[in-house]
């Protein structure tokens, strides 16, 4: 039998699964496999990006399994994000129904900003200048946000949120929001574990959610002796005393934590032992043991928006 995934009440009151699907850096000709084998394993809640160009294949996998009987649609929890360069507050309804469209769905069940840094609109994802620089645009991520509250009144999204977001921008939003964000999605993992940030959003009765649990591994940007956190010999001395592998206690870790750790794989084996971390719970003694490994480590540095007004990290603010 597949584990029990315990759900997180949202502040609207919809239950979101405490772990999920990650797909970013999913290959397509990989993503639909990947996604049958997690709803088989137990998956509920799947974390899309139209960004991550392979909602289509998702979305085969999704139906795969609904056509299988195996799940209804609306025992799925399905999050789609709206990339930088498509903010302006007219594009967002055709952008969200595009993902909807490869996605072969009817609503989602959230919908973030996938960064608070908007990009010149058209159709490149990163639109470049002559000297090679990202061209910005000065749209203000509180005016896309009152076209999610559109989205979100329409029922195209059944609740909204935000990612990258720091504090003084999730302040300032939530200053001018008819609508609060559930979510702020942000790269969480022991080498960075946003205790602050998650304390603020508890405050405000947001939940995080951690994309890049594991420390992201396999990021195209990673170099030759960058640590890799499944590998540190004091992860892998508390997996061995609970007899579960480095992944699962950084996993549980999260969840201890109070967050919502999303990881990515397109491996079976792995895929099912990611979610089978709700039955054992780390000791106060372990869990300070993973304390000490945050410093800091933030592997997405969003480089594409380097110097935007709205880049959430280079104020070195949490």
């Amino acid at each position: 039998m597949p584990p029990k995934v315990p759900n997180v009440v949202l502040n609207n009151g919809k239950l979101l699964p405490a772990l999920g699907l990650g797909t970013w850096k999913s290959k397509p000709g990989e993503v639909t496999q990947a996604v049958k084998d997690a709803i088989d394993a137990g998956y509920r809640h799947l974390d899309c990006a139209l960004y991550y160009l392979n909602e289509e294949e998702v979305g085969a996998g999704i139906k795969a399994k609904i056509d299988e009987g195996v799940v209804k649609r609306e025992d799925l929890f399905v999050t789609s994000k709206l990339w930088c360069n498509l903010m302006r507050p007219d594009l967002v309804e055709p952008t969200i129904r595009r993902s909807l469209g490869y996605l072969g769905l009817d609503y989602l069940d959230l919908y973030l900003i996938h960064w608070p840094t908007a990009f010149k609109q058209g159709e490149e994802y990163t639109p470049k200048g002559p000297d090679g620089k990202t061209l910005y645009s000065d749209i203000d991520y509180v005016d896309t946000w009152k076209a999610f509250e559109e989205i979100h009144k329409k029922g195209l999204a059944r609740s909204i949120g935000v990612s990258n977001f720091n504090k003084r921008q999730l302040e300032r939003l939530l200053q001018n929001a008819a609508v609060k964000p559930v979510t702020n999605q942000v790269e969480c993992h022991p080498y960075l574990n946003q205790k602050k940030l998650t304390a603020f959003c508890k405050s405000q009765d947001i939940v995080i959610t951690a994309y890049s649990p594991l420390g992201s591994p396999d990021r195209p940007w990673a170099k030759p002796g960058d640590p890799i956190l499944v590998q540190e010999p004091k992860i892998l001395e508390v997996a061995k005393k609970y007899n579960k592998s480095p992944a699962q206690v950084i996993l549980r870790y999260l969840h201890q934590l109070g967050v919502v750790p999303i990881p990515k794989s397109v491996t079976k084996s792995r895929i099912a032992e990611n979610i089978n971390i709700f039955d054992f719970e780390l000791d106060a003694s372990d869990v300070a043991v993973l304390d000490t490994f945050d410093c800091n480590g933030r592997v997405c540095q969003h480089s594409e928006g380097a110097g935007h007004p709205n880049h959430p990290f280079e104020n070195d603010e949490y």
